[in-house]
């Protein structure tokens, strides 16, 4: 069970080091309204740059999401249910559906990535950012990373269902 406690280990730390993130974004966010609205300027580097930021926390933050069980879910049995319920729900819920999610988004976004490495792909945009094939890279990472997640909860809920309680 060394396995799962491993996997996250690393997300935890990824996580953490994604949460910045969001204050970097709400500064460019202010930067560009304050902008917008003091100097009626406005640029395409800046909006590309917080959908960007955008794109990246989400992508890159979604298995620290799924770490700490705070992902959207509709809570309305869920929550009512005993420990050993929440494990078949969660193991369940992750072999039919979040594993191949995330197979699926690696599959198909690694050659589209390649392709945006390829070309070194950049902003269509005048003004635009270089470089958006660095950020189309956070999208099979955040996929790997999510998949990685998903065993670690697939483990956990064995674990709980065969009693061997670890976490």
């Amino acid at each position: 069970m060394q396995f799962f406690k491993a996997i996250d280990q690393i997300t935890e730390t990824i996580g953490r080091w994604i949460s910045w993130l969001s204050l970097l974004l709400v500064l460019v966010i202010v930067f560009d309204v304050g902008l917008r609205y003091l100097f009626d300027w406005s640029s395409s580097a800046n909006q590309e740059m917080e959908w960007h930021l955008f794109g990246v926390l989400f992508l890159l933050g979604a298995a620290y999401t799924l770490k700490h069980d705070k992902h959207v879910r509709v809570d309305l049995f869920y929550a009512q249910f005993s420990a050993r319920n929440k494990a078949w729900v969660n193991l369940i819920g992750t072999i039919i559906f979040l594993v191949p999610f995330c197979s699926v988004i690696l599959y198909t976004s690694i050659p589209f990535v390649m392709d945006a490495w390829n070309i070194s792909e950049s902003s269509p945009e005048p003004g635009g950012l270089p470089h958006r094939y660095i950020v189309k890279s956070a999208i099979p990472t955040g996929a790997f990373l999510l998949l990685l997640q998903a065993i670690s909860l697939l483990l956990s809920s064995l674990s709980i269902l065969t009693e061997n309680k670890v976490r």
